[in-house]
C-alpha cells in the first residue's frame, strides 16, 4: 500500500480520507509552524504523496486571530514546501486543499472557473491564495508534481457549529418560537464530504496536476436550506430579505474531463438523519 503523508488529519476532510483506508497514512502530529517538526515527520518515510489539509478554516476563527491563522495557513504551507525542497524529498504528488474563498462573490449568476480572477472575499481566502502562489512558484521550479483543489461549500452533519449549516440547524432545532434570520440572500455551491474525498482520491489516481475546482457545479440558496430545516422541525422562520444577492458557483468542467463528477445529491433530510443517527 502506498504511503501518504497527511496534515490536518483531525479535521473533517482528514478524518474522512483516513477512514477510507486507501493509503497507509502517515499522520503529521507536530506544529506546522515548526520546520523541525516537519523534517522529523517526513525523514526516512519514503512518502509517495502528501495531502496537505492543515489550516484554520472557519471564517469566525480566522477573523478572531488572523495572525495565528496566517501563520498556519500560509507560513505553515511555506514551511512544508521549504523542507521538502531543502531535504530533496522525492514526492510523486503533492495535494493542497484550497478554497472557493480565493475567488470573489459575484452579484450575478456566474460559474467560477479555475482561470477566473482571484480576489479573496475573506481573510481566510487570502491566506489560502498566498499558499497557492507559493506552491506554484516553488514546486514548479523544482519539478515536483502538485495539485491544488479549490473546495467549495461543504455540507456535513459532523461540521462544527462555526459553519453555516450546523449553526442554523442548531438554532432551528432549539427554537421555542419564531426564528429571525437575515443575510440569507446568497447562492452557494454545496458538496457532500464523500464526494470531496472521492475527488481527492481520483485526482491522486490520475496524478492530476494544476488547479481544480472541487464542487457540485449546482446552486443552492441559503434560504432554501433554512426553509427545508424549518419544515422538517415544524418551526417558523422570519427571513429578512436583502437586495444584495451573491453567487459562488463552480464551473467543474475541468475536473469532469479527468473522469470525476459528484455522485451524491445534497439531501437535507438525509443529512439530518445521519446527524440524529
Amino acid at each position: 500500500m502506498k504511503k501518504c503523508g497527511i496534515t490536518g488529519h483531525t479535521g473533517l476532510v482528514g478524518k474522512s480520507l483516513i477512514k477510507s483506508k486507501k493509503f497507509k497514512f502517515i499522520k503529521f502530529n507536530g506544529d506546522i509552524r515548526n520546520k523541525k517538526d516537519i523534517k522529523k515527520w517526513i525523514d526516512n518515510k519514503n512518502l509517495d504523496a502528501i495531502i496537505h489539509l492543515a489550516a484554520v478554516v472557519p471564517i469566525i476563527e480566522v477573523n478572531k486571530n488572523y495572525d495565528k491563522a496566517k501563520k498556519i495557513n500560509y507560513l505553515g504551507t511555506k514551511n512544508l514546501i521549504d523542507v521538502i525542497v531543502k531535504e530533496k524529498k522525492l514526492i510523486n504528488w503533492f495535494f493542497f486543499a484550497s478554497s472557493s474563498h480565493v475567488y470573489n462573490f459575484r452579484k450575478k449568476k456566474f460559474l467560477l472557473k479555475e482561470s477566473s480572477v482571484t480576489k479573496p472575499f475573506s481573510k481566510y481566502g487570502y491566506t489560502k491564495l498566498l499558499a497557492e502562489k507559493y506552491i506554484k512558484k516553488k514546486l514548479a521550479k523544482y519539478n515536483i508534481p502538485y495539485c491544488i483543489g479549490r473546495i467549495f461549500s461543504i455540507i456535513d452533519p459532523k461540521q462544527s457549529k462555526s459553519f453555516f449549516f450546523p449553526s442554523v440547524l442548531n438554532r432551528i432545532r432549539n427554537a421555542k418560537g419564531k426564528i429571525f434570520f437575515e443575510n440569507l440572500g446568497h447562492i452557494r455551491d454545496f458538496l457532500t464530504m464523500q464526494d470531496i474525498t472521492d475527488a481527492i482520491f481520483h485526482l491522486y489516481k490520475k496524478k492530476c496536476k494544476g488547479t481544480f475546482n472541487i464542487a457540485s457545479g449546482k446552486e443552492l440558496s441559503l434560504i432554501s436550506i433554512v426553509n427545508q430545516l424549518c419544515k422538517i422541525y415544524k418551526k417558523q422562520a422570519d427571513i429578512k430579505l436583502e437586495s444584495k444577492m451573491t453567487y459562488a458557483i463552480a464551473d467543474i468542467k475541468k475536473i469532469k474531463k479527468t473522469g470525476w463528477k459528484p455522485k451524491r445529491k445534497v439531501n437535507i433530510y438525509k443529512i439530518i438523519s445521519k446527524k440524529n443517527g
